[in-house]
């Protein structure tokens, strides 16, 4: 197993994926997928965002595991890493972020692994497939469109896809990724599209980094303390 550099440790921590133990563990991933949990997960999101409605506090939660996802693809391209681990090591705990209360993520440092080239493929379906599941569990809690959540994992990928490919030694790798992700091949355990191609047009992702790219709304404008996105589709 690699050991996470400083610079990594930052980035992650950046995007609130912390690889110290929490002062607590409210729930796990593994959670999540349990379908007799969600009561109780449901209750926690309304509590610690204080949302107006359920499906903004479920929202607000698929945009935290958004970072998460979006790192997965970072960390795959920028140093052929991904985290490894199983579900309930991947642990949430209620943090204060800006005045306002959030969930952060937990994460052992030797979790993450490093990726042969020739798995490279089946690496990035396994990451889709499970954040599909993730998708799928959320739309149990309640009401939600699995477009908003798709695209509450998309807006930090866009960024993270815009720096790698502003960077000389990374850019090459980035465009493999991403021609990756475009191929509806890619999403084929459960989808007939590329929900990514869908999101960006097929364009790159440094032409849309400054533009409306949503569809939908994630509901942040819901949240105490938050403001509605930049770009939010709604008017």
């Amino acid at each position: 197993m690699p050991a996470l550099t400083m610079d990594q440790v930052r980035q992650l921590n950046s995007y609130s994926i912390y690889t110290t133990e929490p002062k607590r563990t409210l729930f796990t991933l593994a959670d999540i997928h349990k379908d007799f949990y969600h009561p109780d997960f449901l209750n926690l999101m309304m509590g610690i965002t204080d949302a107006a409605t359920e499906t903004a506090a479920i929202s607000h939660f698929s945009r935290r595991y958004g970072m998460f996802f979006a790192m997965q693809l970072y960390m795959l391209a920028a140093y052929d890493e991904i985290w490894d681990g199983k579900l309930i090591e991947l642990r949430f705990d209620a943090a204060k972020e800006f005045n306002s209360f959030t969930v952060a993520m937990f994460a052992n440092a030797n979790d993450w692994r490093y990726v042969e080239e020739d798995e490279r493929q089946s690496v990035i379906e396994k990451i889709l497939y499970d954040g599909h599941l993730v998708v799928q569990q959320l739309r149990k809690v309640t009401s939600i469109s699995p477009l908003t959540i798709w695209e509450n994992f998309f807006g930090y990928l866009l960024w993270h896809y815009h720096v790698l490919l502003a960077n000389p030694s990374l850019a090459d790798q980035a465009m493999e990724d991403i021609e990756i992700l475009e191929n509806p091949k890619t999403w084929a355990h459960f989808s007939t599209k590329s929900w990514w191609a869908e999101y960006t047009g097929g364009q790159s992702p440094t032409n849309l980094v400054n533009v409306p790219v949503r569809k939908s709304c994630c509901f942040s404008k819901d949240i105490p303390g938050l403001m509605a996105c930049g770009f939010c589709p709604i008017k």
